[in-house]
């Protein structure tokens, strides 16, 4: 009985898989592709029809009368058209642009146009200073817009890009920058078949209304004394002036720089640097408690009290058997209390380099997919081009620190907020 119901279900089965393959053969099928394409077609001509009518409507103000229309009023006559092509997301259309006789045919639809094109030439350039592959750019352009850019074009493109960005790197500077914060960041380049460092120098500094600026980058090689000396000079060359700290990590080089180009500037060392220094000759399980014992000079209210807690602190030290660190500490420490001369409300700010750092790791984020770099010249543009897109956000338009408390005497502010 069993076996019997199961042949019965079998036979059922059998006859509505028959009746829905035959229902399927009388449903429409769809050929996707096909209906994509004609879609695609039918967008494109509708883009194509409207901006013609677009150029013809603006053509009419512009002559101010309808076509054959007699009228005083007319400003100028028709003369045909040329043809133009204008790629647009649908596709590439083809322009009916009208001629003009008596008065200039200066069309808006041109003008986005120009713009959109302005728009994929600054994609395309970021897309290659962001280290993406010239292939890679070639199927991105196609994916997006519906046409491949030839290597060519890219190179032309980087072309223009080196130049806006050498405008940029080489504008005068205006106004006071009391503070000066620098750093040399290193990449690969190739050299005589050899992969070598190369060193960008960067500037950042802080304007006297507060703000952050990115003031200088240039090409360093080894961050020796002639290439601190001809950075300093070139940014004191293009207006730098009003300079009363530099902060940045100990480099002989620049520190014998900075008397010769800047004499009122004064040099801070950046504290992190500076413990980092100590680390070194600090064994693994004891760095913890001297990190702590470092961070009590500089949270001292005075610049003599942290003097007096460092000369307690290299007695710690010695104690520890760290006899290393303790000269290290007593060498180094008078440097690193610089900022200790400026406003209390500044302190955080100039004690340390992170402010630059932040922005090297950002560079070095950026310039990691590239490997090496071809020369010097294609390094300091890529550097420059991600440091002119960082000055333009919320970075270099928020105010960084209030520069009422270095222009006014310190009794003075505090009158003010007593008064307030």
């Amino acid at each position: 009985m069993v076996y019997s119901r199961l042949v019965e279900l079998s036979h059922h089965n059998k006859i509505c898989q028959r009746r829905y393959r035959t229902m399927s053969d009388n449903i429409i099928q769809l050929n996707e592709d096909l209906i994509k394409h004609d879609l695609k077609d039918l967008v494109r001509s509708s883009v194509e029809e409207t901006l013609n009518t677009l150029l013809d409507k603006e053509a009419d103000e512009l002559v101010n009368a309808q076509k054959y229309e007699r009228s005083s009023g007319r400003q100028g006559y028709r003369s045909g058209h040329y043809k133009r092509n204008f790629q647009t997301t649908a596709g590439e259309v083809e322009l009916n642009v009208p001629k003009l006789k008596g008065v200039p045919f200066e069309t808006a639809i041109i003008e986005r146009y120009r713009r959109r094109e302005s728009t994929v030439e600054e994609a395309l350039i970021e897309m290659y200073l962001a280290g993406v592959s010239v292939r890679r750019v070639e199927d991105i352009t196609e994916a997006l817009w519906g046409t491949k850019v030839s290597p060519g074009t890219i190179s032309n493109l980087n072309k223009k890009a080196y130049e806006h960005i050498e405008q940029w790197r080489s504008r005068p500077l205006s106004g006071d920058y009391p503070y000066v914060y620098v750093d040399g960041v290193y990449l690969k380049r190739s050299w005589g078949g050899e992969i070598r460092n190369v060193s960008i120098l960067v500037a950042i500094g802080v304007n006297s209304d507060g703000f952050r600026e990115i003031i200088g980058a240039a090409e360093g090689m080894k961050e020796d004394k002639e290439s601190w000396r001809s950075f300093f000079v070139w940014l004191k060359e293009r207006g730098l002036s009003g300079v009363r700290l530099i902060i940045g990590d100990k480099n002989l080089g620049m520190l014998e720089t900075i008397p010769e180009v800047f004499p009122d500037a004064r040099y801070q060392r950046c504290t992190v640097h500076f413990y980092r220094n100590l680390f070194s000759v600090t064994p693994r399980n004891k760095m913890k408690t001297v990190a702590m014992m470092l961070k009590a000079i500089h949270a001292q209210e005075s610049k003599e009290a942290a003097r007096e807690k460092a000369r307690s602190v290299s007695d710690k030290l010695k104690e520890m058997k760290l006899s290393a660190a303790a000269k290290k500490l007593t060498e180094g420490i008078e440097e690193t209390l610089t900022y200790m001369d400026f406003p209390t409300q500044h302190w955080t700010r100039i004690r340390t380099n992170n402010t630059i750092e932040r922005l090297n790791r950002e560079i070095k984020r950026r310039t990691k997919a590239i490997g090496a770099f071809p020369d010097g010249q294609s390094a300091l543009m890529l550097v420059c081009a991600r440091l002119r897109h960082v000055a333009g956000t919320q970075w270099g338009t928020r105010r960084y620190m209030n520069m009422d408390h270095l222009s006014k005497p310190e009794e003075e502010l505090l009158s003010d907020i007593i008064a307030g």
